[in-house]
């Protein structure tokens, strides 16, 4: 008798069920997609208005789908257990295919948990293959090859090699490119407020001769001045004290995007970092329970919890945080065609604290588990109540308020987190009349948007619909890959590279890049899934258009990769200098680019003569710019490559070098000023601290003012004796 095979994706979350399961069955990995779109090829045979997709078993797949073949043909039964999403469906559809057996005669399990529990409640209660959402997958897969594969070489074509296109990537990118429009044409606002400060608490002013202050109704100091001085001497009421109840909601479980943005932001993981985690908890880890996964599936737009799970919860929390915390909850998600069926991201024991798991799991695993399992448990627990409180002090001239808040119940930051602070009022009382203490005006100016860090733009991409679950982390890695952003101090910036793209595609294909038509495709995505619509209609819809406009973009996108040679060499690696085009205009660049990234402006195309000798061949020197600046340069260049200052430092009087006797001179460097000798490199002293009118007693050297272990102290240049500025 043969035994029962169960095929999943990865080698963990095979170990992880074959723990679980006896003797009679065997479990083994595909280790993701069996089969794909071939790499070398476009891969979609287009007949009578049919999409055939050729398919490959891939290269690195050969061993595997050999196994997975003899074993199914020694299996009494080969179930099909591969993830609950779009993706496992396909992977799925390509296993049976590879096996030699039609995809509907196969059993299919799923489950939102690898426990033992539920994989024997899959076992018990197989489906078939859905394959409404094959199809949507293969609809997505097919989608992006034609976009891939027929846009990417045009920008290979007109643009520069390397570059590619697609449906989410570059709506994304186009988000980053407008952010930093944005922040480029920003102009700062100035604008003013005004604060009372009565009884050591600060409030402010918001009406004015009876008009209510609006934000930019104050514009200038003298503005603000004006009204400081006439609110100032005043004697105000009391007018008003309010007293409410406010409360902070507990949050919602995580789904996929919502934990890529905390992990972002609390953990400073990155979205890759955090889908990687999350697997290895979902596939099975080693707990004290013997290995197995600790949290429900981690591709999810739900927010629904299983009934079982939610009272766990609920009793865990009566139990060991107190039975005034606990209220059973639902949640819904804002994505109207969010899998219901599924489960938000959630632990599959809860009576599996973190305390529990501290020497099981590594240093990254438990933080992100401890960040799961407090969010579930939250989501479980009462709001928070707050007393918030407004005083108002008014006059016939002008009002404050002032407010405060103090918690008086903590709920579900018991477990998750902690409040903003209190902000407690001294007692005050209507009809009570009192002087400020001080008036004030404060200057702000308004700031530009902030750059899109990894974990914002995946909140914009969920809001505007772009993309799914399974295609935020892949997106912005993709991004950073192809060299169209960087990141610097966690957030997004897009190169120059980024600006032509974005720019020739919106001119081109507009479709490509809004934000709106991406979303309606994911959405006409969703109905395949949901058998609403057919997916080679949706393919066809699609193709003929944007193939017109690959033809159109042929003839009238111009080549960018034309440029002008300046008959100058490189000074880095002597390559020709040519004239690119950037978005901020036209610049200098090497040609060797990528290899030379030597850049510089275009204005000073010119050089400017000065009336200045070079001091080793006599020729006259030449006004330069470099990347600090500009500089004077010997017009003898490449024969002579003597350099100067364009202006001369500062040069100290009655203080020479104690070294060689030369000027010593102010100079700038990467770590801010510094005196050094005028006569460098040939001499090499160099002095932090500028010298005062005092003589070292020691050798007669000037000496220096400086901070000496927390003192002020005077320090001899030249021998380094200290004296106690003091004594």
């Amino acid at each position: 008798m043969g035994k029962k095979l169960i095929i999943v994706e990865s080698p963990a979350k095979a170990r992880t069920i074959k723990n679980f399961l006896g003797k009679d069955y065997e479990v083994v990995a595909s280790k993701g997609h069996i089969r794909d779109l071939p790499k070398t090829s476009f891969g979609i045979k287009i007949e009578e208005d049919q999409f055939i997709p050729q398919y490959r078993v891939t290269k690195d797949h050969q061993s595997v789908a050999k196994e997975l073949k003899e074993k199914a043909k020694k299996a009494d039964m080969v179930y099909i257990a591969t993830d609950e999403d779009r993706e496992g469906e396909a992977i799925g559809f390509h296993i049976a295919h590879v096996i030699g057996k039609k995809p509907e005669e196969l059993p299919r399990i799923v489950f939102h948990e690898i426990t033992k529990t539920a994989i024997k409640n899959a076992l018990e209660n197989p489906r078939t293959l859905d394959i409404n959402r094959v199809n949507a997958q293969q609809a997505r897969r097919l989608l992006d090859r034609i976009v891939g594969y027929k846009l990417s070489p045009l920008l290979n074509k007109k643009i520069q090699k390397g570059l590619s296109a697609g449906r989410v990537q570059s709506a994304a990118l186009k988000l980053v490119v407008d952010r930093e429009r944005e922040i480029k044409e920003f102009k700062p606002q100035e604008y003013w407020t005004i604060e009372g400060v009565f009884k050591k608490v600060e409030g402010n002013l918001i009406k004015y001769h009876g008009k209510k202050l609006e934000k930019f109704d104050i514009k200038t100091k003298d503005e603000a001045q004006k009204i400081v001085d006439e609110l100032k001497p005043l004697e105000y009421t009391v007018t008003k004290i309010e007293k409410k109840i406010t409360t902070s909601k507990s949050p919602a479980p995580f789904m996929t995007s919502t934990l890529q943005q905390t992990a972002s932001s609390e953990l400073g993981f990155s979205p890759r970092k955090t889908m990687q985690i999350a697997q290895k908890l979902y596939e099975g880890v080693k707990t004290p329970v013997g290995e197995t996964g600790i949290i429900t599936y981690m591709r999810t737009d739900s927010l629904n919890i299983a009934e079982e799970a939610q009272k766990a919860a609920i009793e865990f929390i009566k139990q060991n945080v107190g039975e005034e915390y606990a209220e059973a909850k639902t949640y819904k998600s804002k994505n109207q065609n969010a899998q219901e069926a599924h489960e938000a991201i959630r632990p599959v024991d809860v009576r599996l604290t973190p305390d529990d798991l501290k020497n099981y799991l590594t240093k990254d695993e438990l933080k992100l588990y401890t960040l799961i399992y407090n969010r579930f448990l939250a989501s479980q627990m009462k709001d928070a109540k707050f007393e918030t409180q407004n005083i108002y002090l008014a006059n016939d001239k002008g009002e404050f308020k002032i407010s405060g808040k103090k918690l008086i119940f903590d709920g579900f930051y018991k477990v998750y987190g902690k409040p903003s602070a209190d902000t407690l009022l001294p007692e005050f009382s209507e009809g009570e009349r009192l002087k400020p203490e001080d008036i004030k005006a404060t200057q702000h100016f308004t700031k530009p948007p902030e750059r899109y860090t990894e974990a914002s733009l995946i909140k914009k991409l969920e809001a505007l619909g772009i993309g799914r679950p399974s295609t935020y982390a892949p997106t912005i890695t993709l991004l950073q890959n192809r060299n169209y952003v960087e990141v610097k101090d966690k957030k997004l910036h897009p190169t120059e590279i980024a600006f032509t793209v974005i720019e020739t595609l919106e001119k081109h294909f507009p479709d490509i890049v809004d934000a709106n038509f991406t979303a309606n495709m994911e959405e006409m995505l969703d109905n395949i899934a949901g058998g609403k619509k057919d997916w080679q209609e949706m393919l066809r819809e699609f193709y003929n258009p944007f193939m017109e406009l690959i033809k159109k973009g042929e003839k009238e996108i111009p080549s960018q990769k034309i440029a002008k040679p300046t008959g100058e060499l490189c000074p880095q690696c002597g390559a020709p200098l040519v004239i690119r085009k950037g978005r901020f205009g036209e610049f200098i660049a090497c040609s060797a680019y990528p290899k030379c990234k030597y850049t510089r402006p275009i204005e000073e195309e010119e050089e400017k003569k000065v009336d200045v000798k070079c001091d080793k061949c006599g020729a006259p020197m030449v006004v330069k710019r470099g990347k600090r600046g500009e500089f004077l340069a010997c017009s003898n260049y490449p024969e002579c490559k003597n350099t100067k200052p364009l202006n001369p430092p500062e040069v100290l009087e009655d203080v020479k070098c104690p070294e060689c006797g030369g000027d010593i001179v102010k100079r700038n460097s990467r770590r801010g000023e510094f005196y050094g000798c005028s006569n460098y490199p040939e001499c090499n002293f160099i002095s932090k601290y500028r010298p005062v009118n005092k003589k070292c007693p020691e050798c007669g050297y000037l000496m220096a003012k400086r901070t000496y272990r927390g003192k002020e102290v005077y320090e001899c240049i030249k021998c380094k004796h200290r004296e106690d500025v003091n004594e």
